[in-house]
């Protein structure tokens, strides 16, 4: 078994460093956990709006199983775990037909199969495009990959279909500057999206090329969601005069006739027509269409790619009766739920983690005012013993040896001798 100082020669690290990287870790290890301290399988709560998930391969080698933090930990200790992260609206598989004669320890009374849980080639390890595990030990440095959050797989940024990395919005420091991301594969189904404002879309400080792109075809798409909306009327009066033509029909306003009359809509070019501050005060439920156009029907023309969607951007989607029918018939109606979103879901986990850490503090504070004051006096007397040994080691030791296990033991064993000499 690995210890603790294995690694103590590749690298030195001074004490708050250290410190600073274990609630790091252990910050992360909430975030993606969502609070969740793994102590009751999730079953029980039905199919939640997000929670972390793992696949277990040595169970279900297929991928065609899930199971929450509670089992993995609990009914899966040893076996090769795969971390997914989260996943929407999905309910624990542990124990259940697919894991054959294996049983659930903490929930044993589930359904044969939950039903409504999605499934892809990351349940058994293998991610993005080109179908490689994460990490991948044919590469010597692992690249960092992008999260859809339509499809939840994970894609590498050398494969999302842009010309270049450089398209991806990042400040300066190549932070990222958007909230959500779109794969290639989904925007087709989200291509409403063109129709609303730039402020949904993030820009970012290096190269932009949907900005770019929009600068170049300005004379091209200045008027176009003027012509679908005049092109609606129409096909409104048709219907009213008994000549509108069937969904089938040639004359449907729809993808092809606009791209087969050189109309294209450019992502942000509907800015010219949509006020942002108007598209976010409106977007609640009511009776008149944000855009002006039956979403259902006409749907924008434009390039296949992926989409980076700035901060808050769901709370300009249109949530008038067509739009939200229009989300649920393409089983994107999650979208306008907040609580959907990766940020509100590590929002809600930092506060759980805070909440943790005041409760424990309190703990502490209780157990300590609940002892008798001997004990009170012998507890504090070995903090400030342990405090004297170890200021006493820094002040002596060379700070340019790294620490050893053996040095952190020397500490312990220097305590016990004095305690013997003080009996």
């Amino acid at each position: 078994m690995a210890g603790p100082f294995d690694d103590e020669l590749d690298q030195t690290l001074t004490i708050d460093e250290y410190i600073d990287k274990v609630e790091a870790e252990e910050l992360e290890a909430d975030l993606v956990l969502g609070g969740d301290e793994g102590k009751e399988c999730t079953y029980a709560m039905g199919y939640m709006k997000r929670q972390a998930i793992f696949s277990c391969v040595t169970c279900t080698p297929d991928g065609n199983a899930g199971v929450c933090t509670a089992c993995s930990l609990s009914c899966h200790d040893g076996h090769e775990i795969v971390e997914l992260w989260t996943k929407r609206r999905f309910l624990c598989d542990c124990g259940n037909s697919k894991f054959g004669e294996f049983s659930c320890k903490l929930f044993a009374n589930k359904d044969v199969e939950n039903a409504q849980n999605s499934y892809n080639h990351n349940f058994k390890g293998l991610y993005c495009t080109c179908n490689r595990p994460y990490p991948d030990p044919d590469v010597d440095e692992q690249v960092e990959m992008i999260q859809c959050c339509i499809c939840e797989n994970w894609f590498h940024e050398e494969h999302l279909g842009l010309h270049s990395p450089d398209e991806i919005p990042r400040d300066e420091e190549g932070e990222p500057l958007y909230e959500d991301f779109i794969c290639k594969s989904c925007s087709a189904a989200c291509s409403f999206l063109m129709l609303y404002p730039q402020t949904i879309w993030a820009k970012g400080e290096q190269h932009d090329a949907a900005a770019n792109e929009a600068t170049s075809s300005t004379s091209k798409g200045k008027n176009v969601l003027e012509d679908v909306s005049s092109a609606e009327e129409s096909r409104k009066l048709e219907k009213d005069h008994g000549l509108y033509s069937s969904p089938n029909s040639n004359n449907l306003i729809g993808g092809s006739e606009l791209g087969s009359a050189g109309k294209e809509v450019v992502i942000g070019e509907s800015s010219k027509v949509i006020d942002s501050n108007q598209c976010t005060k409106n977007a609640t439920p009511s009776g008149t269409c944000l855009l002006g156009v039956d979403v259902a029907v006409v749907c924008p023309v434009s390039e296949i790619k992926p989409f980076f969607l700035s901060k808050n951007w769901r709370e300009s989607l249109c949530r008038c009766e067509t739009c939200v029918d229009m989300y649920n018939q393409r089983c994107i109606g999650y979208l306008l739920d907040k609580e959907d979103s990766i940020v509100e879901y590590e929002k809600t986990a930092t506060q759980k983690r805070e909440e943790k850490l005041q409760q424990r503090e309190g703990d502490e504070v209780n157990f300590f005012n609940k002892l008798g004051h001997v004990e009170k006096m012998e507890i504090l007397s070995g903090i400030a013993d342990f405090k004297d040994e170890f200021r006493s080691f820094v002040e002596n030791f060379d700070s340019s040896k790294p620490i050893t296990s053996d040095d952190v033991l020397q500490i312990f064993e220097n305590l016990r001798k004095k305690r013997q000499r003080l009996q």
